[in-house]
């Protein structure tokens, strides 16, 4: 679930990032005039990103990578693009998969995107914490697609007719099958001349099994491809071994909660095999060792309540080392290297030949503390690299939000007032009102309250939250983003789903923690776009909402606001629970007018 901690104020250095991102852009046209970093260092104008015209910032960061250029260089202060002179081929992207971008009616890169490409093809791991509607999925997608197109071309160029080409997978885990399904489409939009996807693309999870076909692309769960590799240990090895890339799309909920196990247990499988490759030159992914004598064949899962120890422990890494060697047999013998070898070579801890590139995603991302997100993959990746977000945890300066402060008795009609403002703002030629609302709710109740408040009201709205049926939801998606309206919803609906042109977020519940407040006001002004939210609150999260305003005014994280005094955060604690069953929003127990 989502993360419900109080989180401090990110600062992230990568020094780093930004000597890789000079190697990077080694071979671009030396005539470009010169831009200067935020650290001083100059680069060609052609890739540079922008401080935000915003005078009053003092603690926006620019991104990792980002370069800084005079007001006279920006696009009318635009804060999603990058300026006019970068272009796909001048960040590293090929003729092939720039061509399909532009065919696609993607013309320019983001700001992100710009930022996170070349760190991407260089080949680093590299996390990629960015606010919501920033273009991260074309960041990862557009790169990962292109190396892979490359090493095809390749490949088949090298070998000969009677041969097949090794196999070559980009994986990317989701946290639910819905965000798999964009993955999927938005993968499959990149296509050639004669109008076929550059790659084959197949979802694994939901009423999908294991692809007959092997895809160049795979998108899963992490349960669902646990769940089909497990059971199959050569699968398991086949696959593992065909594996290059691998991406972990909202990496802040993979990595904490109910998803961190199986998402450890996949990184330590990945893991091992590059370390038993790199092991002996003679083994390679292309030509495995003999199936039978694999150690990855033998690996069993880790116990649920061994691998908590071992994620709490202050040595995480060196435990994870123990678990996996202690699953491989006494007797088995990895083409004539013994256990104990293996395990002395493993805690020697040797840097080992890379043969996999791994990619974190996340619109969140908190870093304080031994159990967040941030701080395991600075744990388990040290060297990654980091792009950073200009607004990553803080208020867009794209949206407008307004606040009203709202009683038992006063609660509808502020709710449907809000609705009904909201949805005059955009119509089409043929009068179909193409304006688009999302509500949030806390709880599926207050969502089907909310619901039957707006329809006794006369307002029709699709529903979408964790009780409807997979098919309910998609085609409420579906009908929301073709002919617009209202959409009431948990924060089932606040992660991953890009839906365009959202023009108003309400929160008909006010949200309890930092990371559902800014997924939910995140699925407005995305892309470049402007947006409104409306939040409407009550007396019990009257200070809550204060601190929310205070640190938007004063530039500050809205994690500032989440993270106040102990007894503060006891309240949300206390609130958060309420919720859970339903009892802290008054949508469910409020009688529908006649």
């Amino acid at each position: 679930m989502l993360l419900h901690r109080s989180v401090s104020v990110l600062h992230f250095c990568r020094p780093k990032l930004l000597s890789q991102l000079k190697h990077s852009f080694a071979s671009f046209d030396s005539d470009a005039s010169a831009s200067s970093f935020a650290s001083g260092s100059s680069s060609p104008a052609g890739v540079s990103l922008f401080w935000l015209n915003q005078p009053r910032l003092r603690h926006v960061r620019a991104f990792g990578t980002a370069l800084e250029a005079s007001a006279s260089e920006r696009s009318d202060g635009d804060t999603f693009f990058a300026e006019e002179g970068v272009s796909w081929t001048s960040i590293g992207v090929s003729d092939k998969v720039a061509r399909a971008l532009t065919d696609a009616g993607i013309e320019r890169p983001s700001l992100v995107q710009a930022a996170c490409i070349p760190s991407i093809l260089s080949g680093k791991d590299v996390v990629v914490a960015a606010e919501t509607g920033s273009g991260k999925t074309h960041g990862y997608l557009i790169p990962l697609i292109d190396k892979l197109c490359q090493e095809h071309d390749s490949v088949k160029a090298a070998s000969d007719e009677k041969s097949s080409p090794p196999r070559r997978i980009f994986l990317v885990l989701c946290p639910n099958i819905m965000l798999c399904e964009q993955v999927v489409r938005m993968a499959n939009g990149f296509r050639n001349s004669s109008g076929q996807p550059l790659l084959t693309v197949a979802t694994v999870g939901g009423q999908q099994g294991w692809p007959v076909k092997e895809p160049d692309i795979m998108v899963s769960t992490p349960a669902a491809l646990l769940n089909n590799i497990e059971p199959e240990k050569y699968r398991r090895l086949e696959f593992l071994r065909a594996v290059k890339y691998v991406v972990f799309d909202e990496a802040d909920m993979l990595l904490c909660g109910s998803f961190q196990n199986q998402i450890i247990r996949l990184i330590n499988m990945l893991r091992f095999d590059e370390k038993l490759l790199s092991r002996s030159k003679k083994y390679t992914p292309e030509k495995a060792m003999d199936l039978n004598d694999d150690p990855l064949l033998h690996i069993d899962p880790f116990d649920e309540e061994d691998m908590q120890n071992e994620n709490n422990s202050e040595g995480e890494e060196d435990s994870e080392d123990d678990d996996v060697i202690s699953d491989l047999p006494e007797k088995t013998e990895a083409a004539s290297v013994k256990r104990r070898d293996i395990k002395e070579w493993w805690k020697a801890r040797k840097i080992y030949d890379r043969s996999k590139q791994y990619v974190f995603v996340a619109a969140t991302l908190p870093v304080n503390g031994k159990k967040t997100a941030g701080a395991v993959l600075k744990r388990m990746f040290p060297d990654a690299n980091w792009v950073t977000g200009n607004y990553l945890h803080y208020h867009n300066p794209r949206m407008e939000q307004k606040w009203i402060e709202v009683s038992v008795d006063t609660q509808v009609d502020a709710l449907i007032n809000a609705v009904n403002k909201g949805s005059r703002s955009e119509m089409l030629d043929n009068g179909v009102d193409a304006s688009r609302t999302m509500v949030f709710a806390n709880t599926i109740e207050a969502a089907e309250a909310v619901v039957k408040i707006l329809s006794t009201a006369g307002i029709e709205c699709y529903c979408y939250h964790k009780n409807c049926s997979f098919d309910d939801r998609e085609k409420a998606l579906i009908d929301f983003q073709e002919k617009g309206g209202i959409l009431v919803c948990t924060d089932a609906a606040a992660r991953g789903i890009d839906i365009p042109n959202v023009t108003h977020v309400i929160q008909a519940d006010f949200a309890t923690s930092a990371v559902d407040f800014l997924h939910r006001i995140g699925r407005t002004a995305r892309a470049g776009k402007y947006g409104r939210v409306t939040s409407l609150y009550n007396e019990s999260n009257r200070d809550l909402v204060a601190a929310v305003r205070q640190v938007g005014k004063l530039e500050l994280s809205v994690e500032k606001a989440f993270s106040r005094k102990r007894s503060f955060r006891n309240k949300l604690k206390k609130q958060r629970s309420l919720s859970k069953t339903g009892n802290a929003s008054s949508y469910a127990k409020e009688s529908v007018p006649a």
